[in-house]
């Protein structure tokens, strides 16, 4: 494993970026920032960069790809990216549009319960890198691991970023069952029909089961599900306490995804006929068109029905 110092560039400089940025300066790698609000030129950033790490927003992936596809990159510079969301245009996930944009690179996919203000601190963390290039993956896995950030590899990149994307509609559903104070059973119960849910988008999409049981699904579940500190989970906090949608997106720090990936994710079941029923309520409270106690109350009347009939273990 070549454990050299490393230039990595990081694209988008907000909380997540720059706590990546901070734990791979721990490791003594050379850390570089770009952000578009930035003087910076991405061409000169990225040029001599052994690794490329994206982290900006989901709206911000497909501008930043046409900035840095007029970069003279290394074909060895592997692309990472960290973003979890759905997009609108294609429904496809960052790292296949990163793949589209740059099919001669490595595409990493960095995922996992990762709240960037616990890692901040200091905090005991674990996460996921994933690609169909293992030794990308390994490399990207040295760059960050230290002894407060424990990072694991997989084979199954589609299935490590749609646990993260996934997740993040699910912590709405999660804030709105703490908001009405629904106690811990109906929670419970909420968490674990949620990963099946999960579990079902990702086959059809060619994940492999086993890798949501894993940090980048389970793990991130709970994590974004339990606390106060994720952004969809104060979303869904909020509606529950009779707040807009507006008036929440305009207090909380950064872009709460499960917003938009709700959208995305509705329109892609409907089209692939993918059963998602908690996710159906939480697109429909988003956009309005019911309460969360009737969202609740649509869930607790669904047919009848064995725990595993639709899922293939």
């Amino acid at each position: 494993m070549d454990n050299k110092r490393k230039n990595l560039t990081i694209l988008g400089h907000g909380a997540w970026g720059t706590v990546l940025g901070s734990l791979a300066a721990r490791n003594h790698h050379k850390i570089r920032f770009w952000s578009r609000h930035g003087t910076a030129s991405i061409e000169f950033l990225a040029m001599d960069a052994h690794i490329v790490l994206s982290a900006v927003s989901m709206t911000g992936v497909r501008p930043t790809i046409e900035r840095l596809q007029s970069v003279a990159m290394s074909a060895n510079t592997v692309i990472v990216s960290a973003t979890k969301g759905l997009d609108a245009v294609t429904t496809l996930t960052p790292t296949q549009i990163w793949q589209n944009a740059f099919p001669n690179h490595a595409v990493v996919v960095l995922s996992g319960p990762n709240l960037s203000k616990e890692i901040a601190q200091g905090l005991p963390a674990a996460t996921v890198v994933a690609s169909n290039n293992l030794q990308a993956a390994e490399m990207v896995q040295q760059l960050f691991a230290s002894e407060v950030f424990r990072v694991y590899v997989n084979n199954d990149p589609i299935g490590t970023e749609l646990g993260g994307v996934l997740k993040n509609v699910m912590a709405i559903a999660a804030g709105v069952c703490d908001g009405l104070k629904l106690g811990t059973n109906a929670k419970s119960a909420l968490l674990t029909r949620a990963l099946p849910e999960m579990i079902r988008v990702g086959n059809h999409l060619g994940a492999a089961t086993e890798t949501f049981f894993g940090l980048s699904g389970l793990g991130d579940l709970l994590a974004t599900c339990e606390s106060p500190l994720s952004r969809n989970y104060q979303v869904g906090f909020g509606l529950a306490q009779g707040k807009s949608l507006g008036q929440i997106l305009l207090e909380i720090e950064g872009t709460a995804e499960g917003v938009n990936t709700v959208n995305v994710l509705i329109d892609l079941a409907n089209r692939e006929k993918i059963a998602v029923p908690i996710s159906l309520e939480v697109f429909k409270l988003i956009n309005g068109k019911i309460t969360p106690q009737e969202a609740v109350k649509a869930l607790m009347a669904r047919e009848l029905k064995e725990e595993f009939c639709d899922l293939d273990f």
